[in-house]
């Protein structure tokens, strides 16, 4: 099978090539040339859009034998992920760009690409394992190393984007990894992870956004406010600067009277308001998801021991129910087992069936059980 090796520069991603050539693929190597300007997005190990990242790519090929190539993807990046970023971060949401990235660059953009080229497949070095259900269709299931588990940022990932697939390490735990990507002579082999958002260059996520969104209205200036008594504690210089769940920087004089600390209960980009309060009026016992997009057969509704969701990249499985509404506008409803916290409309529910990763959605709407709870409903369909 002739396959596409989508290197980052990272020594997962040398590895699983290595492991395609090892299967017998015909296996070719690209980096994705992610930033208009190189220079500006992070440096040394911390991302994987940098000069230096590019090099230990190629390096990599090298050793491992096999053609390399860089394709400049830096445009609908661009558009596709670090606009949609800033955008949803000034409507007052919390996005997830990782998990963007996979539904419109690395599986959509270059896979449209790959195919036209005549490649079968693109392999990358993504911790997940795919299988042939007994209905033909190829499933996903999470990587036997949990604290690599990397399905949730692929749960955007439909039948024909699978089928088009490969994940080698799956199967295998970080520890072998770097073992193997030393034994085949790799450089990259003691290479630290990636962290965090790779086009945001210090880690600083809303000293980025401040630069970016500055003046855009209506994000510049607001009030921060208890959420109990309407109580006006403070002033910020941006929405954008906040997320729900937030306990720092809130630009807050005063401790609460009782002492404990506030964390950010809503965030209202029109008025500039960002509501503070206590924790437990973060608890979230129903959400709603708008624009699902399913691995393998659409489901009306999911239940039962084995029926979980994941709200963050690492977070951890809740028991959920789970029901579909497919109708002109899809939608899903889950309902937690048990609260979860500081879930932010804009973040992605992913719905899973045991270690089979079922498909995922974009939270619209949080609600709790509290009579006091408000939905945020009103950024998240936009």
């Amino acid at each position: 099978m002739r396959v596409l090796a989508a290197m980052s520069g990272g020594v997962d991603s040398a590895v699983a090539a290595a492991r395609a050539v090892e299967a017998g693929h015909d296996v070719t190597g690209i980096h994705l040339a992610l930033s208009r300007n190189p220079a500006s997005y992070r440096s040394g190990a911390r991302g994987c859009c940098t000069i230096e990242d590019s090099n230990d790519a190629r390096r990599a090929a090298d050793v491992i034998g096999i053609p390399f190539y860089v394709w400049d993807m830096s445009e609908r990046f661009h558009e596709d992920v670090v606009e949609d970023f800033m955008d949803e971060y000034a409507a007052g949401r919390t996005p997830n760009p990782c998990l963007r990235c996979n539904e419109k660059i690395k599986f959509a953009a270059v896979l449209d690409k790959a195919l036209a080229l005549g490649f079968d497949a693109v392999v990358t070095g993504h911790y997940a394992q795919l299988r042939t259900g007994d209905d033909g269709l190829v499933e996903m299931h999470r990587a036997i190393d949990h604290g690599k588990d990397q399905s949730y940022v692929l749960g955007v990932l439909d039948q024909r984007q699978l089928r088009h697939s490969i994940f080698p390490l799956g199967g295998s735990t970080k520890t072998d990894v770097r073992a193997e990507a030393a034994e085949r002579g790799l450089l990259v082999a003691d290479k630290p992870d990636s962290h965090d958002i790779c086009f945001v260059a210090d880690g600083d996520n809303a000293g980025w956004l401040r630069e970016k969104l500055g003046d855009r209205a209506p994000n510049h200036g607001g009030v921060v406010v208890d959420d109990a008594t309407g109580e006006e504690l403070g002033r910020h210089d941006g929405t954008y600067g906040f997320t729900i769940g937030q306990r720092k920087g809130l630009r807050i004089g005063r401790p609460a009277p009782d002492g404990k600390p506030r964390f950010v209960l809503d965030i209202e980009p029109v008025s500039g308001t960002v509501r503070v309060g206590p924790r437990e009026r973060l608890a979230v016992h129903r959400l709603r998801g708008i624009r699902p997009r399913w691995c393998g057969t659409p489901p009306t509704r999911l239940e039962g021991p084995a029926v979980s969701v994941q709200l963050r990249a690492h977070g951890a499985e809740l028991p959920a129910r789970v029901v579909v509404d497919d109708g002109e506008e899809p939608e899903v409803v889950v309902e937690l087992g048990e609260p979860a916290y500081g879930i932010a409309p804009g973040q992605a529910v992913v719905v899973y069936d045991g270690s089979r990763v079922v498909g995922s959605a974009t939270i619209s709407e949080t609600t709790s059980s509290t009579p006091s709870s408000t939905p945020s409903s009103t950024r998240g369909d936009t």
